[in-house]
């Protein structure tokens, strides 16, 4: 399916979903709807037995109104009493009673145009000229037997199957449109739930994971006043930018590209000051002018780097932290791997935290991401890359 076919296809799906069929489909409203359905067949039938059939005005009239109640009284039987009854009498039965209602309801028509035919009979009408000359006459003269005969309903199904599938189409076809307008809004508002959900577990997060990270801060920040290093207002400044990047500006859905990069860069140099010089912490970040336009919803890499810190530089033989990101063609690409110590399980190393993201991903990023994690031979390997959107 081509990149248009899908934004139609989304933008479609949206507005039927928007659609609001309870507000629009008041009893009022509804019987308005049916009266124009069974108006304007009444008028296409009258028309079709004035000039098919070359009928005068009168005994046009007659058989349009024989005709229209014969059809309703059967689209109404078989779609508010058969129906209900039928969806009511569970699942295994659906399709049997479904079958039983049509040689039914073949019957019904068949018997009551019957009826008809015997009451325009002894009120004294009759067609007296065109191709239906008599045609009353010659119904009335059959028994009751006779004009439900099986011969005589196989003969009439395709016309009544013709006569009434366009009235059945209609509603079946509003029908399905109801329904799954409903259960396009039922999907939205559990999306929208579990997204709720979601920021209510990244802010949980967040609660726990600031004070753990300021706890190492704030140590390095006083072993650095102590030496009186010139680094301790840069550091003070990264500290800074990250506290209110995570408190303030990351509680939108999307934010910057740029300013996410520049959260993950302050996060990193801060981190990098609990060890020494010497371990293999490798930082690659894009262009910022690859940056521009771009938006991505936040913390959403935070997790894995938090945890690359939390279990890497172990007591492996090889320490390292290789983080990676590329920007190319409006997708974020995202490969983090880090040493892991062979005492720390997947579940341990992955917790609360991937489950969130791994969510946040599939409510956000709906087959627009891949996400691969692997737990290899003393390594831990975070593979992720997001279709980004262009605006905020």
């Amino acid at each position: 399916m081509s990149q248009d076919t899908q934004v139609f296809s989304s933008y479609l799906t949206s507005k039927i979903a928007e659609f609001d069929f309870e507000r629009l489909y008041t009893k009022t409203n509804r019987l308005l709807l049916h009266v124009c359905m069974w108006f304007t067949f009444s008028v296409l039938l009258l028309l079709s037995y004035i000039l098919a059939y070359k009928l005068s005005l009168f005994n046009a009239v007659i058989l349009t109104i024989r005709m229209t109640t014969v059809n309703m009284l059967v689209f109404y039987l078989f779609f508010y009493v058969l129906l209900p009854k039928i969806l009511a009498g569970g699942r295994n039965k659906i399709i049997i009673l479904l079958i039983i209602s049509l040689p039914f309801l073949l019957f019904i028509w068949i018997a009551i145009t019957y009826f008809f035919s015997q009451l325009y009979h002894a009120l004294g009408f009759e067609i007296e000229n065109g191709e239906l000359k008599g045609a009353i006459k010659m119904s009335a003269d059959q028994t009751f037997l006779q004009a439900v005969s099986f011969k005589r309903m196989i003969s009439q199904a395709f016309i009544v199957i013709s006569i009434l599938s366009p009235f059945f189409f209609v509603k079946i076809l509003f029908e399905i449109s109801k329904l799954y307008s409903k259960t396009l809004k039922i999907q939205q508002e559990k999306a929208s739930l579990e997204i709720e959900n979601i920021h209510i577990e990244k802010n949980f997060l967040k609660a726990q994971l600031n004070p753990h990270f300021l706890f190492n801060t704030l140590n390095n920040l006083y072993g650095l006043a102590i030496k009186k290093d010139p680094a301790t207002p840069d550091v003070i400044v990264n500290l800074s930018d990250i506290m209110s990047y995570t408190l303030y500006e990351s509680n939108t859905e999307k934010v910057s590209l740029q300013k996410e990069l520049e959260f993950i860069k302050n996060y990193s140099e801060l981190e990098k000051m609990r060890y020494p010089a010497d371990k293999k912490i490798v930082l690659h970040l894009p262009d910022e002018n690859n940056l521009i336009g771009l938006y991505i919803a936040p913390l959403l890499t935070f997790t894995f780097i938090e945890n690359a810190f939390k279990y890497g530089l172990s007591h492996n033989k090889e320490q390292f932290i290789y983080l990676s990101i590329k920007i190319e063609d409006n997708q974020f690409y995202f490969h983090l791997e880090n040493d892991v110590d062979d005492h720390v399980s997947q579940k341990e190393f992955g917790g609360i935290g991937i489950a969130n993201v791994q969510k946040r991903l599939q409510l956000l990023y709906p087959d627009k991401h891949e996400l691969r994690i692997e737990n290899l031979q003393h390594k831990f390997v975070v593979s992720l890359k997001i279709n980004l959107t262009t605006h905020g």
